[in-house]
């Protein structure tokens, strides 16, 4: 498809379009003829065996072919028509019927053929057929859409019906399809068993059978996957082809942060910090993702990644979601640099200014060695006398532009650490982050026990609050997370206001506050330093203590309505506990009544193993809704499934991988043509490369 190309055609030119459609179809991103040929259906409804109208079964929804032998039209009350059409074949007759729509009986006259469809109903001993789907044809016409095969149905808005959007579907590929051309050579498609992509596209619409849809499935599934992995592929190769920095992997400031260090690594720890040495000393940048349960210790990796840097005369950016993992990240720093003369910086977006003009020249100066913040980093005024290392937590937070702002920054591309606490299943991994090697610690620090999770239900509360004093009289603290902050007149849930005053009521000889992200944060700061001091030992919250939070002692968390929660806020909250050496517990409280809900919850009491749940997660939200925002770079598939179509998405990243490879045998000329081909189709997702 060049620029000129007829598919490029705006969508309200299209015969039968307009401009008042073409309005409609642009909410479905149909803006060209291109995009409605792309625009898959929804389902495949098998309208194909046509029935004797003596063997029609009522309830079902069944395909006739009859001819018309009278139709009429009657007004029964003010504002209510019913028009009737009466088809016949040699078996029997049926009446097909619908309400207010009395302009349909001019489409039919007698003697007219005809094929409907819909469902069948028996009235007063008479079949008939409601509201039907139909076309005048005979059966041997080849150019019905409706009816008497497989039809297409599509996701459409209310203003367009499956009926218009099949005849410009149909339009369109008879008059618009020379124009598609197949961008894969013949031995491509022969060597991973692919259908021709013109033939593909129309059996995606109007299939001749099962066998040839699933052929088309498979082929335009393919393709979605295909275009992802090479210019996955090629960012890869890019990034191999530019010149890095090279960290000095023994110098004496690592050896110093070694002494001082007041733990030992866990082997998963150590592992993952020789991938890091080796990735910084081959004078390429490193892409590195680190993936690790909260808890496991990923902040102490990228601190001794940061002391490599520092070693190598280069600065560490530390950019975080917000500013109380933020903070949380620099008490850690503070914790594990001191004594060893490496100096580290918090900005935050709220600082008042004279303080952060000071903080922003040290940092220009090179005074700081590691600078740990928020968006507050990535702003025009910030400068960096030469960094070198870029470590991002929860990437997915943060948008594409935001991210390539932190490293341009640098003079030259900086090594890329970055961290997530959310598991990232592997087919998602090989669609957002296929260009990065992964590193995972899957270990625990020594001495943690495994936490153990349960389901109360709320008619319960008594046993819970029992079982809660038990643990206060043992000297241990509770988190009490609620869905709300205030009462809801909409919703039926506690709210941690008023829940907050309920449980100080029930436990009188301890002191019980609440934080929430209303509050202001130096009010929020107060009440976590004294629940870390052991002065409060009751915390009623919302989510806002989802991550950055570390208690050692709190060894209680109890989460209210958990079946409002998605899977992979449980586990994140369930975090929060279990970070020192008493035995911790998760305490579910809700009543589950929907399949999910269950299904979530079930998962949870189950397994504390993060990659199951998040496999769990990905199949019941889906790949967009599990990451949280738009703004990640993963692209948006019209047919194919990540969870589903696992198998096929593997094969697309094999065969991108051969076609970049020396193993591939086409003639030079032809990889060439085909990489062009791929690249202008990839379109968007080929220019993605040359972001970060």
């Amino acid at each position: 498809m060049t620029e000129s190309s007829p598919l490029e055609k705006e969508i309200q030119y299209l015969k039968g379009v307009g401009p008042a459609r073409a309005a409609a179809l642009k909410k479905l991103g149909i803006e060209n003829v291109a995009n409605l040929l792309y625009y898959p259906p929804r389902a495949w409804a098998d309208r194909s065996h046509i029935k004797p109208i003596s063997k029609l079964v009522p309830g079902e929804h069944e395909t006739v072919h009859g001819i018309v032998v009278m139709s009429s039209t009657q007004k029964i009350k003010f504002k209510l028509t019913i028009t009737k059409v009466v088809i016949q074949d040699k078996s029997g007759h049926i009446t097909a019927v619908w309400y207010n729509q009395p302009y349909i009986e001019k489409q039919f006259k007698k003697g007219d053929e005809v094929i409907m469809f819909g469902k069948i109903d028996m009235f007063r001993g008479v079949l008939q057929i409601n509201n039907p789907e139909y076309e005048l044809s005979s059966p041997e016409d080849n150019e019905a859409v409706n009816v008497n095969r497989i039809v297409p149905v599509y996701p459409l808005t209310e203003s367009i019906t499956q009926k218009q959007f099949r005849k410009m579907v149909k339009f369109a590929l008879d008059n618009y399809m020379q124009y598609v051309t197949e961008y894969l050579p013949e031995e491509f498609r022969k060597k991973f068993n692919l259908e021709e992509l013109q033939k593909s596209l129309f059996q995606i619409h109007f299939p001749e059978s099962f066998d040839a849809l699933e052929k088309a499935k498979y082929r335009l599934i393919f393709d979605e996957f295909f275009t992802v992995q090479f210019a996955l592929n090629m960012k890869r190769k890019k990034m191999q082809a530019l010149k890095g920095n090279v960290f000095n992997i023994t110098g004496e400031y690592k050896e110093i942060f070694r002494q001082h260090m007041p733990f030992k690594l866990t082997g998963a720890q150590r592992r993952v910090v020789e991938e890091i040495k080796k990735d910084v000393s081959l004078g390429k940048p490193m892409n590195r993702l680190l993936q690790g349960d909260v808890g496991s210790g990923k902040t102490v990796v990228a601190m001794i990644a940061a002391v490599i840097a520092k070693d190598s005369g280069f600065q560490t950016a530390f950019l975080a979601p917000t500013e109380i993992l933020a903070a949380q990240h620099m008490r850690t720093a503070e914790k594990l640099l001191e004594g060893t003369g490496i100096k580290a910086e918090l900005i935050l977006g709220g600082a008042a200014t004279k303080n952060k003009k000071a903080a922003l020249e040290r940092l220009k100066t090179g005074e700081t060695d590691i600078v740990i913040g928020t968006h507050a980093i990535i702003q025009e005024t910030v400068e960096f006398k030469n960094l070198g290392l870029a470590v991002i937590d929860e990437q997915h937070r943060f948008g594409v532009m935001q991210r390539a702002a932190l490293l341009k920054k640098a003079s030259v591309k900086p090594h890329v650490l970055i961290m997530t606490a959310t598991p990232i299943p592997r087919t998602l991994a090989m669609t957002v982050y296929g260009d990065t090697d992964v590193s995972v610690i899957d270990e625990l620090p020594p001495g943690r026990k495994p936490i153990k999770t349960v389901l109360f239900s709320d008619a319960k509360k008594d046993r819970l609050y029992a079982f809660l004093e038990e643990r206060l009289k043992e000297g241990g603290q509770i988190y009490i997370v609620y869905p709300l902050v205030d009462v809801s007149e909409k919703l039926d849930l506690k709210s941690a206001i008023e829940s907050e005053k309920e449980i100080a009521a029930r436990f009188p000889a301890y002191k019980t506050a609440i934080v929430h992200g209303q509050m202001k944060k130096e009010e929020r700061d107060i009440i976590m330093a004294e629940f870390k001091l052991k002065k409060v030992h009751i915390l009623a919250a919302t989510t806002v203590i989802e991550v950055g939070i570390d208690i050692p002692n709190a060894s209680v968390m109890v989460i209210e309505h958990a079946e409002r929660f998605g899977l992979s806020q449980l586990h994140q909250l369930r975090g929060r506990v279990g970070r020192g050496d008493k035995q911790s517990y998760c305490i579910l409280v809700g009543d589950p009544s929907t399949e999910d809900a269950i299904k979530r919850l079930s998962v949870m009491t189950s397994t504390s193993d993060g990659f199951k749940i998040a496999e769990e997660d990905l199949a019941i939200r889906g790949p967009g809704d599990f990451l949280g925002t738009k703004q990640h770079g993963l692209p948006e598939f019209r047919l194919a499934n990540i969870i589903t179509d696992r198998k096929i998405l593997e094969l697309a990243r094999s065969a991108a991988d051969w076609l970049m490879s020396d193993n591939c045998d086409m003639d030079h000329r032809k990889i060439n043509e085909t990489i062009d081909n791929i690249k202008h189709k990839s379109g968007r997702n080929y220019d993605l490369i040359n972001i970060g």
